[in-house]
């Protein structure tokens, strides 16, 4: 039986056939598929346990479907080496070292990845993480925390960014500061996707929107026709 997904033209940036995770205690995905196309702002939102994150780990690589395609740039998401420096995830909980230094953290990711030292100034400055460099990772604020994990994220300068709830927990500077970097890196040609609980942060962020209820994706579309639908009724009032 032809695989469909590897049928089609791939010319999307992302392209998501079939994605199925099932879990004992929920459902997980089923059989999610979707088109994204190359700078995209995408918003993935639905009640807690309706697969956001499941489908943010399948498409980064750090959970495997039961089936289902996925394709970045034309490549198997199965090609881990070949998409190791095209997709960066940010979790909700920043995975860093805590007992090491901001800048000793970058290093550490750059040598995996074999990038140069160099990069690591650019990023501590873009990131305004200068006078955070020689601090270690466990006595700062969440929102550091935040910006430190997105700035190594970014060392390897990927084509495809993920977040899981970037600015949960964070306070209202910080999380303005969040949304000013991600329109940033939109505008530098980065093609986002970005669960969120929130509202007003679709509203000022997401360019799409896919709305997942209980492992089942239920809405693609604009901001302006999910905030007119009945689904967004529904998921929040």
């Amino acid at each position: 039986m032809p695989n469909d997904c590897e049928q089609k033209e791939i010319s999307m940036l992302i392209k998501v056939c079939n994605l199925t995770r099932i879990y004992r205690e929920s459902r997980g995905l089923h059989r999610v598929s979707f088109d994204i196309e190359k700078g995209e702002l995408v918003s993935i939102i639905g009640h807690n346990g309706a697969g956001k994150s499941t489908l943010l780990k399948m498409l980064s690589n750090s959970l495997l479907p039961d089936s289902g395609e996925v394709y970045m740039d034309g490549i198997n998401l199965k090609n881990r080496v070949a998409l190791v420096r095209k997709i960066a995830f940010v979790p909700e909980n920043p995975t860093l070292f805590d007992f090491f230094s901001v800048e000793y953290n970058f290093k550490l990711f750059a040598r995996l990845f074999q990038i140069p030292f160099s990069r690591i100034e650019e990023i501590l400055k873009e990131f305004n993480l200068i006078p955070f460099r020689k601090n270690k990772i466990q006595i700062l604020s969440k929102g550091l925390k935040q910006r430190v994990s997105i700035g190594r994220s970014l060392l390897a300068d990927p084509p495809i960014l993920l977040f899981d709830e970037p600015t949960s927990g964070l306070d209202y500077d910080m999380t303005k500061e969040i949304y000013r970097l991600l329109k940033y890196f939109n505008t530098q040609g980065k093609t986002i996707m970005f669960t969120s609980h929130r509202p007003e942060e679709i509203k000022t962020l997401a360019t799409r929107i896919l709305v997942l209820h209980q492992g089942d994706l239920i809405f693609d579309g604009s901001p302006e026709k999910y905030f007119h639908s009945k689904i967004h009724k529904e998921l929040y009032l």
